[in-house]
Protein backbone atom coordinates (compact mmCIF):
# COMPACT_ATOMS: atom_id res chain seq x y z
CA UNK A 1 0.00 0.00 0.00
CA UNK A 2 1.55 3.46 -1.03
CA UNK A 3 2.44 5.77 2.04
CA UNK A 4 -0.09 8.86 0.45
CA UNK A 5 -3.15 5.93 0.64
CA UNK A 6 -1.95 5.25 4.82
CA UNK A 7 -2.04 8.66 5.20
CA UNK A 8 -4.88 9.61 3.68
CA UNK A 9 -6.81 6.31 5.52
CA UNK A 10 -5.59 7.43 8.40
CA UNK A 11 -6.66 10.87 8.29
CA UNK A 12 -10.20 9.76 7.42
CA UNK A 13 -10.35 6.88 10.15
CA UNK A 14 -9.08 9.45 13.03
CA UNK A 15 -11.57 12.09 11.91
CA UNK A 16 -14.58 9.79 11.75
CA UNK A 17 -14.24 7.35 14.35
CA UNK A 18 -15.20 9.73 17.36
CA UNK A 19 -17.28 12.00 15.23
CA UNK A 20 -21.06 10.02 15.17
CA UNK A 21 -20.85 9.53 11.23
CA UNK A 22 -19.07 5.94 10.77
CA UNK A 23 -15.36 5.54 9.87
CA UNK A 24 -16.11 2.08 8.43
CA UNK A 25 -18.69 4.32 6.05
CA UNK A 26 -15.89 6.78 4.96
CA UNK A 27 -13.21 4.80 4.68
CA UNK A 28 -15.27 1.61 2.32
CA UNK A 29 -16.47 4.91 -0.02
CA UNK A 30 -12.60 6.54 0.09
CA UNK A 31 -11.27 3.65 -1.16
CA UNK A 32 -14.36 2.45 -3.48
CA UNK A 33 -14.63 6.54 -5.18
CA UNK A 34 -10.96 6.51 -5.50
CA UNK A 35 -10.11 2.98 -6.88
CA UNK A 36 -8.12 1.84 -4.08
CA UNK A 37 -7.41 -1.71 -3.28
CA UNK A 38 -9.97 -2.44 0.08
CA UNK A 39 -7.40 -2.02 3.21
CA UNK A 40 -4.97 -5.23 4.49
CA UNK A 41 -5.78 -6.79 7.73
CA UNK A 42 -2.67 -5.11 8.59
CA UNK A 43 -3.73 -1.70 7.78
CA UNK A 44 -7.13 -2.58 9.88
CA UNK A 45 -4.79 -3.35 12.91
CA UNK A 46 -2.88 -0.50 12.29
CA UNK A 47 -6.30 2.21 12.32
CA UNK A 48 -7.94 0.19 15.16
CA UNK A 49 -4.84 0.56 17.55
CA UNK A 50 -4.40 4.37 16.45
CA UNK A 51 -7.81 4.96 17.37
CA UNK A 52 -7.11 2.64 20.58
CA UNK A 53 -4.09 4.88 21.25
CA UNK A 54 -6.26 8.41 21.16
CA UNK A 55 -8.85 7.02 23.23
CA UNK A 56 -6.90 5.56 25.94
CA UNK A 57 -4.42 8.83 26.14
CA UNK A 58 -7.09 11.32 26.17
CA UNK A 59 -8.91 9.41 29.07
CA UNK A 60 -5.82 8.30 30.85
CA UNK A 61 -6.35 9.67 34.01
CA UNK A 62 -10.42 8.73 33.85
CA UNK A 63 -9.29 5.12 33.27
CA UNK A 64 -7.13 5.33 36.10
CA UNK A 65 -9.58 6.65 38.80
CA UNK A 66 -12.04 3.91 36.97
CA UNK A 67 -9.92 0.77 37.42
CA UNK A 68 -8.93 1.74 40.55
CA UNK A 69 -12.30 2.94 41.95
CA UNK A 70 -13.44 -0.28 40.82
CA UNK A 71 -11.13 -1.93 42.93
CA UNK A 72 -12.03 -0.10 46.34
CA UNK A 73 -9.04 2.51 46.07
CA UNK A 74 -9.41 6.11 46.06
CA UNK A 75 -8.07 7.84 43.46
CA UNK A 76 -8.68 10.90 41.24
CA UNK A 77 -10.02 13.76 41.32
CA UNK A 78 -13.14 13.74 38.56
CA UNK A 79 -16.43 14.38 40.59
CA UNK A 80 -18.61 12.55 38.33
CA UNK A 81 -16.43 9.49 38.68
CA UNK A 82 -16.19 9.85 42.86
CA UNK A 83 -20.14 9.76 42.67
CA UNK A 84 -20.21 6.62 40.73
CA UNK A 85 -17.42 4.66 41.88
CA UNK A 86 -18.84 1.35 39.91
CA UNK A 87 -18.58 2.83 36.68
CA UNK A 88 -15.63 -0.09 35.75
CA UNK A 89 -18.82 -2.56 36.74
CA UNK A 90 -20.98 -0.51 34.33
CA UNK A 91 -18.49 -0.60 31.38
CA UNK A 92 -18.33 -4.28 31.78
CA UNK A 93 -21.55 -4.32 31.46
CA UNK A 94 -21.97 -2.40 28.55
CA UNK A 95 -19.38 -4.40 26.61
CA UNK A 96 -20.87 -7.19 26.64
CA UNK A 97 -23.42 -7.16 24.22
CA UNK A 98 -20.76 -5.58 21.35
CA UNK A 99 -18.57 -8.77 22.05
CA UNK A 100 -21.24 -11.20 21.64
CA UNK A 101 -22.60 -9.39 18.48
CA UNK A 102 -18.56 -9.18 17.09
CA UNK A 103 -18.62 -13.10 17.45
CA UNK A 104 -21.90 -13.80 15.95
CA UNK A 105 -21.99 -11.47 12.65
CA UNK A 106 -18.38 -10.29 12.36
CA UNK A 107 -17.55 -12.55 9.04
CA UNK A 108 -21.62 -10.71 7.57
CA UNK A 109 -19.86 -7.18 8.72
CA UNK A 110 -17.05 -7.59 6.86
CA UNK A 111 -18.29 -9.07 3.62
CA UNK A 112 -21.98 -9.23 2.82
CA UNK A 113 -22.93 -5.98 4.85
CA UNK A 114 -19.88 -4.30 3.48
CA UNK A 115 -21.95 -2.74 0.32
CA UNK A 116 -23.04 0.88 -0.21
CA UNK A 117 -26.58 0.10 0.05
CA UNK A 118 -26.32 -0.95 3.66
CA UNK A 119 -23.99 1.97 4.37
CA UNK A 120 -26.40 4.45 3.00
CA UNK A 121 -29.55 3.22 4.10
CA UNK A 122 -27.92 2.88 8.03
CA UNK A 123 -26.50 6.50 7.39
CA UNK A 124 -30.11 7.80 7.17
CA UNK A 125 -31.61 5.46 9.73
CA UNK A 126 -29.32 6.51 12.45
CA UNK A 127 -29.37 9.84 11.52
CA UNK A 128 -33.02 10.00 12.06
CA UNK A 129 -32.90 8.43 15.60
CA UNK A 130 -30.38 10.60 16.35
CA UNK A 131 -32.46 13.43 15.25
CA UNK A 132 -35.35 12.09 17.64
CA UNK A 133 -33.07 11.21 20.57
CA UNK A 134 -32.11 15.30 20.32
CA UNK A 135 -35.60 16.12 20.77
CA UNK A 136 -36.83 13.51 22.68
CA UNK A 137 -33.89 13.64 25.63
CA UNK A 138 -34.27 15.91 28.88
CA UNK A 139 -30.24 16.74 28.70
CA UNK A 140 -30.27 16.71 32.16
CA UNK A 141 -28.14 13.68 33.70
CA UNK A 142 -24.46 13.38 33.93
CA UNK A 143 -21.80 10.98 34.75
CA UNK A 144 -22.31 10.58 38.46
CA UNK A 145 -25.78 9.22 37.69
CA UNK A 146 -25.17 6.68 35.11
CA UNK A 147 -26.46 2.94 35.94
CA UNK A 148 -26.67 -0.41 34.77
CA UNK A 149 -29.91 0.19 33.30
CA UNK A 150 -27.70 2.60 30.93
CA UNK A 151 -25.18 0.61 30.41
CA UNK A 152 -26.88 -2.18 29.40
CA UNK A 153 -29.29 -0.20 26.84
CA UNK A 154 -25.99 1.66 25.13
CA UNK A 155 -24.29 -1.27 25.02
CA UNK A 156 -26.84 -2.83 23.32
CA UNK A 157 -26.66 -0.19 20.97
CA UNK A 158 -22.66 -0.21 20.89
CA UNK A 159 -23.74 -3.49 19.13
CA UNK A 160 -25.36 -2.42 16.19
CA UNK A 161 -22.38 -1.27 14.97
CA UNK A 162 -21.33 -3.96 14.00
CA UNK A 163 -23.33 -3.01 10.84
CA UNK A 164 -21.47 -0.87 8.54
CA UNK A 165 -22.42 3.08 8.30
CA UNK A 166 -23.96 2.82 11.72
CA UNK A 167 -20.87 4.52 13.79
CA UNK A 168 -20.19 3.75 16.97
CA UNK A 169 -19.67 6.80 18.79
CA UNK A 170 -23.61 7.85 16.67
CA UNK A 171 -25.74 5.23 18.17
CA UNK A 172 -24.03 5.30 21.49
CA UNK A 173 -24.51 9.08 22.07
CA UNK A 174 -28.19 8.68 20.57
CA UNK A 175 -28.75 5.89 23.14
CA UNK A 176 -27.53 8.08 25.93
CA UNK A 177 -29.55 10.94 24.69
CA UNK A 178 -32.82 8.57 25.02
CA UNK A 179 -31.63 8.15 28.11
CA UNK A 180 -31.76 11.77 29.21
CA UNK A 181 -28.12 11.88 29.63
CA UNK A 182 -26.45 15.45 28.73
CA UNK A 183 -24.74 15.43 25.23
CA UNK A 184 -21.31 15.88 26.88
CA UNK A 185 -21.87 13.14 29.27
CA UNK A 186 -23.44 11.16 26.74
CA UNK A 187 -20.54 11.44 24.68
CA UNK A 188 -17.71 10.75 26.98
CA UNK A 189 -19.81 7.86 28.42
CA UNK A 190 -19.69 6.32 25.02
CA UNK A 191 -15.65 6.94 24.35
CA UNK A 192 -14.97 5.25 27.40
CA UNK A 193 -17.21 2.24 26.23
CA UNK A 194 -15.52 2.13 23.34
CA UNK A 195 -12.26 1.22 24.77
CA UNK A 196 -12.78 -2.36 25.59
CA UNK A 197 -14.29 -2.96 22.23
CA UNK A 198 -11.91 -1.68 20.07
CA UNK A 199 -9.33 -3.27 22.08
CA UNK A 200 -11.05 -6.35 21.81
CA UNK A 201 -11.40 -6.11 17.68
CA UNK A 202 -7.67 -4.84 17.72
CA UNK A 203 -6.84 -8.31 19.85
CA UNK A 204 -8.57 -10.32 17.53
CA UNK A 205 -7.16 -8.63 13.90
CA UNK A 206 -3.59 -8.79 15.44
CA UNK A 207 -4.06 -12.58 16.70
CA UNK A 208 -5.40 -12.98 12.88
CA UNK A 209 -2.99 -11.09 11.46
CA UNK A 210 -0.31 -13.72 14.04
CA UNK A 211 -1.79 -16.82 12.39
CA UNK A 212 -0.73 -15.08 9.07
CA UNK A 213 2.58 -15.03 9.90
CA UNK A 214 3.16 -11.42 11.28
CA UNK A 215 3.32 -8.52 9.76
CA UNK A 216 4.61 -8.62 6.43
CA UNK A 217 7.83 -6.56 5.74
CA UNK A 218 6.89 -4.01 3.02
CA UNK A 219 3.66 -3.45 5.36
CA UNK A 220 5.91 -2.62 9.00
CA UNK A 221 6.49 1.28 7.66
CA UNK A 222 2.86 1.74 6.74
CA UNK A 223 1.38 0.24 10.25
CA UNK A 224 3.50 2.43 12.15
CA UNK A 225 2.48 5.62 10.32
CA UNK A 226 -1.48 4.43 10.29
CA UNK A 227 -0.96 4.15 14.22
CA UNK A 228 0.48 7.43 14.30
CA UNK A 229 -1.54 9.34 11.96
CA UNK A 230 -4.91 8.01 13.12
CA UNK A 231 -3.98 8.26 16.91
CA UNK A 232 -2.96 11.88 16.39
CA UNK A 233 -5.85 12.76 14.22
CA UNK A 234 -8.41 11.08 16.53
CA UNK A 235 -6.65 12.49 19.69
CA UNK A 236 -7.61 15.92 18.41
CA UNK A 237 -11.25 14.87 17.60
CA UNK A 238 -12.18 13.71 20.49
CA UNK A 239 -10.94 16.84 22.37
CA UNK A 240 -13.12 18.81 20.09
CA UNK A 241 -15.72 16.97 20.05
CA UNK A 242 -16.81 17.01 23.75
CA UNK A 243 -15.58 21.00 23.63
CA UNK A 244 -18.19 21.38 20.96
CA UNK A 245 -21.09 19.50 22.47
CA UNK A 246 -20.77 21.53 25.56
CA UNK A 247 -22.78 24.38 23.84
CA UNK A 248 -24.06 23.19 20.54
CA UNK A 249 -26.36 19.84 19.25
CA UNK A 250 -26.02 17.27 17.08
CA UNK A 251 -28.28 18.77 14.29
CA UNK A 252 -25.29 19.34 12.31
CA UNK A 253 -24.15 15.25 12.21
CA UNK A 254 -27.95 14.43 11.64
CA UNK A 255 -27.54 16.80 8.30
CA UNK A 256 -24.55 15.34 7.35
CA UNK A 257 -25.40 11.77 7.43
CA UNK A 258 -28.89 12.15 5.87
CA UNK A 259 -27.20 14.01 2.60
CA UNK A 260 -24.20 11.56 2.79
CA UNK A 261 -26.66 9.10 3.06
CA UNK A 262 -28.80 10.10 0.22
CA UNK A 263 -25.41 10.72 -1.95
CA UNK A 264 -24.06 6.86 -0.77
CA UNK A 265 -27.39 5.13 -2.11
CA UNK A 266 -27.58 8.00 -5.53
CA UNK A 267 -23.52 6.71 -6.06
CA UNK A 268 -24.59 2.96 -5.40
CA UNK A 269 -27.63 2.66 -7.86
CA UNK A 270 -25.60 4.57 -10.82
CA UNK A 271 -22.42 3.67 -10.20
CA UNK A 272 -22.02 -0.06 -8.82
CA UNK A 273 -19.13 -1.05 -6.51
CA UNK A 274 -16.77 -3.79 -8.51
CA UNK A 275 -17.12 -7.34 -7.68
Amino acid sequence: MPLYQVIVLAIVQGLTEFLPISSTAHLYLTSWLLGWQTESLTFDIALHIGTLVAVIVYFARDWIQIVAQGLGMNVGHDAGLKLNRAMLWLLVIGTIPVGLAGLAFNKMAESTWRNPFVIGGMLIAVGVLMWFGERAGKHQRDLATVNAADAGIIGLAQALAVVPGTSRSGITITAGLFRNLDRETAARFSFLLSTPAIFLAAAKKSYDLYKEGGVPHDMRVPLIVGIGVSAVVGFIVIAFFLRYLRRNTLTPFVYYRIIFGIMVLALAFFRPPAG
